[in-house]
């Protein structure tokens, strides 16, 4: 048996401090079925994921149901967000820099080349918009 590799197998981290590997990453149905999967954990759960980027995401994400950690593993990542409040700003993250997308915050992002990141997010009603 091999380990868990955390770009293909994402982990969600549950109620009592618990971890659960989850199936391998097949598309956006995924999403659906990890949100079921992992209902009874309600807005404490949190997904942990971590994918790579050749190019600009061609969509705005938000999280109304807790932060989202964006940590930057390779690469560089130019974050655009958007706050509840109204308020805009555009911060670049380089391998080790994170930051945090807070509740109702629209992100989207920018790469210059290739980049990886691990994201840390509590999924429970995310919403997409096209960019």
């Amino acid at each position: 048996m091999t380990n868990p590799d955390i770009f293909t197998q994402p982990l969600h981290l549950g109620l009592g401090a618990t971890a659960a590997v989850q199936p391998a990453f097949d598309g956006m149905q995924w999403y659906a079925d990890y949100a079921a999967r992992t209902a009874s954990d309600g807005r404490e759960g949190r997904l942990v994921s971590a994918h790579r980027f050749t190019g600009n995401w061609t969509s705005w994400e938000m999280h109304p149901a807790g932060d989202e950690v964006v940590l930057c593993l390779s690469g560089e990542i130019s974050l655009h967000q958007e706050m509840a409040d109204g308020s805009a700003r555009s911060l670049t993250l380089k391998p080790g820099e994170y930051a945090i997308n807070p509740p109702g915050c629209w992100h989207t992002a920018d790469i210059d080349g290739d980049a990886s990141a691990l994201f840390i997010t509590a999924g429970a009603g995310t919403e997409h918009r096209p960019r």
